[in-house]
């Protein structure tokens, strides 16, 4: 905490000339003193043995004037030894932190670089799984559908181009359908892949 002033040259020339004259000689002298120390320090103690000096002696001068280009003094904190054993128990304590630190961040790397490749590898292996089968899919609906035309109408033409011409009709709507639904569900799955 602070405890003196250092002092400026407004105050250093109040002291050497004829301002302080009404003081009394001992505060004179004590202010004098303080200026010829070390660094200059005047104590809080003075400084109010001058305010009410000043005040008492009814002078023009104030304080604040007298105190203008000063500095208050903070002295050094001085600083406790460490007690070795609370140093050597924090630093066994931050390589703790540091180490649990380390493994959370390096826990996935080296069960993701082998099970990481081999779940990525599952996830293609099952989309390419998923369209194969809806490729597959249509493909056997539209030949059924051809293959159903294609027989079931043989009673009402006899000719095998009016068969084949309805059944690759049929085959083509039922095939526009199926491409239909197909667009439908992926774009709801869009999210999903």
């Amino acid at each position: 905490m602070a405890s003196a002033v250092r002092a400026g040259s407004r105050l250093r020339r109040a002291a050497e000339g004829r301002e302080l004259e009404a003081l009394p000689q001992g505060l004179r002298d004590e202010l004098r003193a303080a200026l010829a120390s070390e660094g200059s320090l005047v104590p809080f103690s003075l400084l109010r043995s001058l305010h009410a000096a000043l005040r008492d002696a009814g002078s023009p001068l104030r304080l604040h004037e007298l105190l203008e280009g000063s500095e208050i003094h903070l002295p050094e904190v001085p600083v406790p030894p460490r007690n070795p054993e609370l140093v050597a128990r924090l630093e066994r304590i931050k390589a703790r932190l540091a180490n649990e630190e380390y493994r959370r961040m390096t826990r996935d790397v080296t069960g993701r670089e082998t099970n990481g490749s081999l779940a990525e590898f599952g996830r293609q292996v099952r989309s390419v799984q998923a369209v194969v089968i809806t490729i597959f899919n249509f493909l056997l609906t539209v030949v059924a559908a051809f293959a159903c035309t294609y027989l079931g109408i043989q009673c009402v033409f006899a000719e095998t181009a009016a068969r084949v011409l309805s059944a690759v009709i049929v085959a083509s709507v039922v095939g526009l359908a199926e491409l239909y639904v197909m667009v439908r569900t992926l774009e709801g799955n869009r999210g999903k892949l």
